[in-house]
């Protein structure tokens, strides 16, 4: 898929390797991270609203990354706040869809363009996050987000965080019905062990390694009238209705860290489509751009 201007994700991409430290061989954002093998089990709770194979009875292996937001390759962790968390489901030898996620309910701007501008603002102004962050809170477009990012609580590693998909999908199922949704991955208590390494990455590896099952539960939010559905920016009523769609479970560390693969949040699969979110389709664009520009190819 698309977005509706090309143009704008070169030069998003144009500006964040301007803004900020950036590695030729590196993903312009969410440069860091680490990989894993991993299985997802369905629950059958998702049968009624879609065909997509990844959300029936059969389980389906994944491949799951974490990672860092900033562009740089050696990021301050706690001055990093925002983590990701991406999986591609693999449905066939040759087919997939995928879902990215951050720990934190909405996206910064309603378009593309809003972005692109808050980027520029960066460029021009060379400041470290603390100070980019009282700019957002005291900024009426951004004060939303900027409170969301200070409200976040310290965290230790990512097996513990509560990952969103921040943009709206369509579920359709076998009558052609849509229903519009949300995703996140929610961790189980027992991701909260004491087990400790040298940083989050170490830590994480030292749980796998050691045979702790590190598990989330996939949820899905079902929209009701009046929820915005092409608005990342606004988080629906938290009393919307949610299913545990299935769990995954990580199996074992990734020698190659997938650092070929590119996430991008809008290969999806029959009975499931993409929103009219005008950055989530401009993310299709710059995800590409970005992996021509460090070599990548899948």
């Amino acid at each position: 898929m698309q977005d509706h201007n090309p143009l704008s994700a070169i030069g998003a991409i144009n500006t964040i390797e301007s803004a900020f430290q950036v590695k030729n061989n590196l993903r312009r954002a969410h440069a860091v991270g680490l990989a894993f093998d991993a299985k997802f089990q369905p629950t059958g709770a998702a049968e009624p609203f879609t065909t997509a194979a990844h959300l029936q009875q059969k389980e389906v292996s994944a491949i799951v990354r974490f990672s860092h937001s900033s562009t740089k390759p050696n990021p301050h962790k706690k001055m990093n706040p925002i983590k990701g968390m991406a999986v591609r489901f693999q449905l066939t030898a040759n087919t997939f869809t995928n879902l990215t996620m951050a720990n934190i309910p909405v996206f910064i701007s309603e378009t593309p363009e809003e972005f692109i501008n808050l980027l520029q603002t960066f460029e021009r102004d060379k400041s470290d996050w603390s100070k980019r962050l009282d700019f957002l809170l005291h900024d009426a477009d951004y004060r939303a987000f900027a409170t969301i990012l200070r409200k976040l609580k310290p965290f230790k590693n990512f097996e513990t965080l509560h990952y969103y998909a921040l943009h709206t999908y369509y579920l359709i199922n076998e009558r052609q019905q849509k229903q519009a949704v949300r995703f996140e991955w929610q961790p189980v208590t027992s991701n909260e062990s004491n087990m400790e390494g040298t940083d989050m990455e170490s830590t994480l590896i030292k749980k796998v390694q050691s045979g702790e099952l590190i598990q989330f539960r996939l949820l899905i939010q079902l929209a009701e009238s009046g929820d915005p559905v092409d608005n990342p920016a606004i988080a629906w009523p938290s009393n919307r209705r949610k299913i545990e769609a299935g769990v995954l479970t990580l199996l074992s560390l990734r020698p190659d860290n997938a650092e070929k693969l590119v996430f991008d949040p809008t290969v999806t699969t029959p009975g499931l489509e993409c929103s009219e979110d005008p950055v989530l389709r401009f993310r299709s664009s710059a995800y590409a751009e970005s992996a021509r520009r460090r070599g990548a190819n899948d």
